[in-house]
């Protein structure tokens, strides 16, 4: 018998709720529920892999929202707090922020209030600085005290309007995540403009900048110290550009140095009137080419299947469309043209690799593949990771990538030939 009074006899398939115990059947009385055999319920709850996989999927999509939405409600509180406080407490004390949600805030401010004393006798909170009413606001909660108040902060901020619909970007994410739904690849794209925009507004944007070409990602952030410098990985040349195009990589730079057979990406992706306003601007920029005429070209040649010369030609080319570009400049020593005659193993593009805020490209030659087709790494300068030491009182991290290919940009310049 069941709680509810019901008899609850063992379902068979082919028996309609008659069974005995020796195998006969008997008539089950009217009610009666058929229950499935164990085995029946362990084989709806196996997993595939395909289940594994879009499980994984959704964590993955998830927890990148969720280190967002997580950085704009920190910011956001402290935000409130640095407005609000000064102008409440005084005359509240600890309340302050039952005080600063008015009548028509009382019903989600008291709830806050009792989630705090729960979680206080339930020994919730480890972190002393979280034992505040404001620490158990939601973001809309909060978004509403910065709305009721915006006189206050008016000061701070130029346009409401832009606050409030970044918000309203972040409200479908955060709904989702809260209740752990399938999270689509839009949503989150939409959930990390709106948090990096929301952040922008706030005052504490993500790290550094790079001169607008690659901001800085949350996660990156976060991890980014784990992976060695490199905060991009793509298949191909195609790829990368879709991603960090041209303009975006080269455009503003104060320094840019590179190696390789033919440079390709900046020779036929960036035209020669850019690259001549951009030295103009000050930009010092090396280029350093693979010697047309050396052994290692006809090698590089028969590899790829090519006809004699034709990477030679090719080189030649944007050689002499590279001395075009220098010939009409007021300065041409900011613009160094040389090449080598050893064996190419990469080709790098160093923009601002000077400085703490460096970008690089970089891709190693493969056998069968040209240069387009060969997967790309995309590096970050160290200036992070340097500042993360000394904020820890430390200083004992190892290079990354980015240092060690600047380094051998360094030693090839030194060994090459320049051209006339």
């Amino acid at each position: 018998m069941s709680s509810g009074g019901l008899e609850l006899p063992p379902g068979d398939d082919g028996h309609d709720g008659h069974e005995g115990q020796e195998g006969g059947s008997v008539d089950a009385p009217p009610g009666a529920v058929s229950l499935a055999r164990p085995l029946e319920i362990g084989a709806e709850l196996d997993w595939g892999p395909g289940a594994w996989a879009e499980v994984r999927t959704r964590a993955r999509r998830a927890g990148r929202a969720y280190i967002w939405l997580n950085l704009v409600e920190q910011r956001l509180r402290a935000v409130v707090a640095a407005v609000l406080r000064p102008i409440y407490e005084p005359v509240h004390g600890d309340e302050w922020v039952i005080a600063a949600a008015g009548p028509t805030g009382q019903e989600w401010v008291q709830r806050a209030v009792a989630v705090r004393e729960v979680s206080r006798r339930k020994g919730y909170l480890l972190d002393p600085a979280d034992d505040n009413i404001i620490s158990f606001l939601t973001l809309p909660q909060l978004r509403e005290l910065m709305v009721q108040h915006w006189p206050c902060f008016e000061p701070y901020f130029d346009d409401r309007r832009e606050v409030e619909l970044a918000l309203d970007e972040l409200e479908v994410a955060r709904n989702i995540v809260s209740r752990n739904r399938a999270l689509s690849q839009t949503v989150l794209a939409q959930a990390e403009r709106a948090s990096a925009r929301l952040l922008d507004i706030l005052g504490s944007g993500i790290g550094t900048r790079t001169a607008g070409r690659l901001p800085v990602d949350a996660v990156e952030d976060l991890v980014g110290d784990r992976y060695a410098d490199v905060v991009g990985v793509h298949a191909d040349r195609v790829r990368l550009q879709r991603r960090l195009p041209a303009e975006d990589l080269f455009g503003g730079a104060r320094r840019l140095d590179a190696v390789g057979i033919g440079l390709n990406l900046l020779v036929q992706n960036y035209s020669g009137r850019r690259l001549v306003r951009l030295a103009e601007s000050g930009c010092r920029i090396r280029l350093l080419f693979l010697n047309p005429a050396s052994s290692a070209v006809r090698r590089r040649e028969r590899e790829l299947g090519l006809k004699k010369g034709e990477m030679s030609r090719s080189i030649e080319m944007n050689i002499l469309h590279m001395r075009r570009v220098r010939a009409r400049l007021r300065d041409p020593g900011a613009f160094e043209i040389q090449v080598f005659d050893e064996t190419p193993r990469f080709t790098a593009y160093l923009v601002d690799g000077d400085g703490a805020d460096g970008l690089a490209v970089i891709q190693s030659y493969l056998r069968k593949s040209r240069g387009m087709e060969s997967p790309v790494l995309v590096l970050r300068g160290g200036g992070r990771e340097v500042l993360r030491q000394e904020q820890q009182g430390r200083d004992d991290g190892d290079p990354g990538l980015f240092e060690v290919y600047r380094e051998e940009f360094e030693s090839v310049w030194a060994d090459s030939r320049p051209v006339s």
